[in-house]
């Protein structure tokens, strides 16, 4: 038998349906063999028996009984290929976590290709055959893996090779025929591809939102950072606040007893006089009682009238109503505790903005005016620190940065983050504005100088008339003129603050302001007025007090 089997073709072997070795194989009327559940699984799908190969059509299904003969001839051929390459020994050993070869008997070799169509892993000397055999070329190799039963379908025992995008799921040829006939499907390789695709469009997106999430975190992490710091700045200025009110408090606490103890020592020294006067006015009234005491004891008539008539008269006294001694010391106390409140909340806004303006005055940053931002009419010094407005325009190109209508320019330098100051010296200025202005602000024609337009601007007009220019306008009441301005701004926070700098005092600021933009410096020095506002705008170096 062996020896026949030999000079048989291998093609003999295998089932023309599912192009392998025969399992229980059948031979039907016509003569043509097939493994049995592969020709009874054809025959449920037609609606005819038909022979695969020839197309004889049987007018009822065929009993179908396994052909022994082909049967043994095919489980001969099975262990013959067995056989041959258990011969071969010069193969790597395998190692935990490696898929095995299903053929090896004894030493399992490393599987090097699964079979998805005999659900089999194969080591290079058992893969041979796919290799060598036309019918089993055509099976489907793919890189060892495990649990190749998984890959079967488990009503018609075929491979998934095919997917469904009906119910979502993987299907067999056979399937798209009967359960899934209406159903879209598609093969694994473009499913797979597609998934893939949208998995790396899924694997981006969550990079993303990663690091979207790192980046919040370490915001929130500058955040607290900078909360830190500037709880520590705050907790420093309250500390140098309250000792100098300690202080203060320490002083008329001082000043108060002093003249506690002078308005004591001056009822002490009006009570000893008072005690004086009332013991002289007891020793002369006491000499009138002995006088009067003597008298009254006279029996004699004469001697008593003549002695009555030459008595000496009482002596002057003291009206006792008006002998009091008294002091105000609850009223003083009240008048001393009135005036240290007034005294202290005066020192207290004075140290507070003077602490203040200490604080943003170590932001301060180094402002140079742009000339190509210039009005044609304005006047920049060299270094670019001044600027005036003359009488005339110079010919100057209009280019989009300049403004052609107001008397403005811009800094040069631009902020986008963080926070900054500056001061500017407006002495003998009976006019000009005073700001930051956004990147984008209209270089032409008349400007409503507004935060909707763009500008956080205070401004001088008619020489003692300050506004600030909010929505609406904020007419100020300033105690004295300013001579030096600094302006603050704190983008983040939105902020922006004007000081007049000599009094350190806050003269305005613009609070929830929504920046989006670079902002710039901006100055306006206001028409000349026949030489009346010719004073220049001096960006002034900023002098750090202790």
């Amino acid at each position: 038998m062996s020896s026949a089997s030999n000079l048989l073709s291998e093609d003999q072997f295998l089932c023309s349906i599912c192009l392998d070795v025969f399992t229980h194989p059948v031979t039907i009327p016509c003569g043509h063999n097939f493994c049995k559940n592969c020709i009874t699984q054809h025959w449920n799908i037609n609606s005819h028996c038909q022979c695969p190969m020839c197309k004889d059509v049987f007018d009822r299904r065929p009993e179908l009984r396994v052909n022994t003969f082909i049967s043994e001839m095919a489980d001969q051929f099975r262990r013959s290929a067995v056989k041959k390459s258990s011969s071969c020994s010069d193969q790597q050993w395998t190692n935990t976590g490696d898929v095995l070869c299903d053929v090896c008997t004894e030493t399992k070799l490393k599987a090097v290709k699964s079979c998805l169509v005999c659900l089999t892993s194969y080591c290079e000397t058992h893969l041979e055959p796919h290799q060598r055999i036309s019918g089993l070329k055509r099976h489907k190799l793919i890189d060892p893996v495990k649990n190749l039963e998984d890959r079967m379908c488990k009503k018609h025992d075929r491979p998934l090779e095919l997917f469904c995008r009906t119910d979502q799921m993987c299907v067999c040829q056979f399937c798209t025929e009967t359960d899934h006939r209406s159903h879209v499907y598609v093969h694994l390789i473009e499913e797979y591809e597609g998934k893939k695709a949208d998995l790396g469009k899924t694997e981006a997106e969550v990079q993303k939102m990663i690091q979207e999430r790192r980046l919040k975190i370490q915001q929130i992490k500058d955040s607290v950072k900078l909360s830190n710091e500037k709880a520590d700045r705050e907790t420093a200025d309250s500390v140098q606040v309250f000792s100098a009110l300690i202080q203060s408090v320490e002083r008329s606490l001082a000043l108060l007893i002093e003249m506690i103890e002078e308005n004591q020592k001056r009822t002490e020294k009006q009570a000893e006089g008072f005690i004086k006067e009332l013991e002289d006015e007891i020793s002369e009234l006491m000499k009138r009682s002995a006088e009067v005491e003597q008298l009254s004891h006279t029996e004699d008539h004469l001697q008593f009238l003549q002695s009555f008539s030459s008595l000496s008269p009482s002596p002057p006294t003291k009206d006792l109503t008006e002998v009091r001694v008294h002091s105000s010391f609850v009223m003083t106390v009240r008048r001393a505790v009135a005036q240290l409140e007034e005294t202290l909340s005066k020192e207290m806004q004075d140290m507070c903005a003077d602490v203040e303006l200490k604080r943003v005055q170590q932001f301060a940053v180094d402002v140079t005016l742009d000339p190509d931002t210039a009005h044609a009419a304005l006047i920049l010094s060299d270094d670019g620190k001044q600027v005036t407005c003359g009488d005339v325009k110079k010919n100057l190109p209009d280019n989009p940065e300049r403004f052609n209508c107001c008397c403005c320019v811009l800094g040069k330098q631009s902020f986008s983050s963080g926070r900054f100051y500056y001061e500017v010296q407006v002495k003998g200025k009976t006019e000009w504005d005073l700001g930051v202005a956004r990147k984008s602000i209209n270089r032409k024609g008349q400007i409503k100088g507004i935060p909707n337009n763009g500008l956080w601007v205070i401004t001088l007009r008619n020489e003692n008339e300050y506004r600030g220019l909010s929505d609406p306008f904020v007419n100020l009441s300033l105690k004295s003129k300013p001579q030096k301005v600094g302006l603050f701004v704190d983008y983040e926070e939105g902020l922006v603050s004007f000081y007049d700098v000599d009094d350190a005092t806050l003269i305005y600021s613009f609070t929830g302001c929504k920046f989006t933009e670079k902002l710039y410096p901006y100055l306006n020095t206001g028409i000349n007025n026949r030489g009346k506002n010719s004073a220049p705008l001096i960006i002034s170096p900023v002098s750090h007090t202790d």
